[in-house]
C-alpha cells in the first residue's frame, strides 16, 4: 500500500451507474466539505515504558481501538438515511468512518454488512497490487456485492477493470498515520510519515496519530468482476 493509494476512493452508487436525473450515492467513508481536521492540540508525556502521544483535552473517543490515538475530524449532520451530508472531497477518507467500517467489515459505500456467501469483496486498481503475493495489505474497506460494478464504472482509479480480492480471511494488521516526537525545544512535531502501515504491535504506535486502519488479506482469490458476479449468482 502506498501513501498515494491510501487517499483514493471509489465513487459508487447503490446498484448501477446513475443517469443524469438520478442522484449519485457518495461512499460513506468519503470525507465531506466542512468535516475538517480538528486542531492537533498534541502533547507527549514520558512514561517508564517510553513516550506516549496525547491530546491535551483527550476523551475516550480519541482512542477508539486498542488504545491507539486517532486523528480528529469533524462530522457533518446526517440525512434521513444516516449518511453524511455535504460536498464530497473525493480524494479523502474520513479517518473515523474509515476506521469504523474497516474494524467491523462494513461496506465503505453504504455502511451495511459487507459479508457475502463467498467472503468479503475488496477492490484495487488493476496495477495496485501484485496478486501473486501471499498477503495483500489494504486500507480500503470492503464493498457489498451491489456496489462492486458501480465502483468500477465511476472511480477513475479502478479504470473500469478493478482487481477483485475475494477474501475468506482479512485479519486486522495495523494502522497508517504520522509519528510524532519532541524537538530540541521540547515541542511536539512530526518526525516521520511512513508510506506503509505499522503493525499493531510496532514500538512507534504510542507516538503515532493514526488515520487509517489496515487489514491483511491472507486467504483470498483474485477475480475480475464478471467472475465475481457469476460466482455469487451460483450461491444465490
Amino acid at each position: 500500500m502506498t501513501a498515494e493509494s491510501a487517499t483514493r476512493q471509489p465513487r459508487e452508487t447503490a446498484s448501477s451507474v446513475p443517469t443524469a436525473t438520478e442522484p449519485r450515492l457518495i461512499p460513506f467513508i468519503t470525507q465531506r466539505k466542512g468535516e475538517e481536521a480538528a486542531p492537533d492540540n498534541l502533547v507527549i508525556f514520558r512514561h517508564a515504558s517510553g513516550p506516549r502521544l496525547y491530546y491535551r483535552d483527550e476523551d475516550p473517543r480519541d482512542r477508539p481501538m486498542r488504545g491507539i490515538l486517532w486523528a480528529r475530524c469533524g462530522f457533518n449532520p446526517t440525512d434521513r438515511h444516516g449518511m453524511p451530508t455535504g460536498e464530497p472531497q473525493w480524494k479523502l477518507m474520513h479517518p473515523y468512518r474509515q476506521m469504523m467500517t474497516m474494524q467491523s467489515l462494513r461496506c465503505q459505500v453504504c455502511g451495511g454488512n459487507a459479508r457475502t456467501p463467498l467472503g468479503f469483496i475488496f477492490l484495487a486498481g488493476p496495477k495496485d497490487e501484485d496478486p501473486t503475493q501471499s498477503a495483500i495489505y489494504t486500507n480500503q474497506p470492503p464493498v457489498r456485492t451491489k456496489h462492486a460494478r458501480a465502483a468500477a464504472a465511476l472511480c477513475p482509479h479502478l479504470e473500469k477493470d478493478p482487481m477483485v480480492f475475494l477474501a475468506r480471511s482479512a485479519p486486522l494488521y495495523g494502522v497508517g498515520g504520522v509519528i510524532y516526537g519532541l524537538n530540541a525545544d521540547n515541542q511536539v512535531h512530526v518526525v516521520h510519515r511512513p508510506d506503509h502501515a505499522l503493525p499493531l504491535a510496532h514500538p512507534n504506535i504510542p507516538t503515532l496519530l493514526a488515520s487509517q486502519l489496515v487489514r491483511r488479506l491472507s486467504s483470498f482469490r483474485v477475480l475480475d468482476l464478471g467472475e465475481l458476479m457469476r460466482g455469487l449468482q451460483l450461491t444465490a
